[in-house]
């Protein structure tokens, strides 16, 4: 006998990711996450579900160049020091902001 896909509801969705539901829906409706309509009802398949996450959680292992085992540790990202990939990009100066001018309208000066 075959066995019985399991679904999940928006809800255990949300709570599994511990996300707003309203993220899960625009998934759904984006068509980021795959979901079948039973009348105003939205299941989503666990199968689907789990291949997602797998599908995120390698595609962020393979960004930091790490095929393997996990990402920066807590240790690396309060050391200070660049994590990952990033390359600084140039310094972007801006001009003081004053409100001299205004303040002084107000005032009468």
């Amino acid at each position: 006998m075959a066995e019985t896909e399991e679904f999940l509801t928006v809800a255990e969705v949300a709570e599994l990711l511990k996300l707003n539901q309203q993220t899960v829906r625009n998934w759904i409706d984006q068509g980021s996450l795959p979901a079948v309509r039973v009348g105003r009802r939205v299941r989503i398949k666990r199968s689907d579900f789990d291949r997602i996450v797998e599908a995120g959680y390698q595609a962020a292992h393979r960004q930091l160049g790490d095929p393997g085992v996990g990402g920066p540790s807590a240790v690396d990202f309060w050391s200070g020091e660049p994590v990952g990939d990033v390359a600084p990009g140039p310094a972007v100066a801006r001009p003081a902001s004053s409100n001299r001018g205004t303040v002084e309208a107000r005032r009468g000066r």
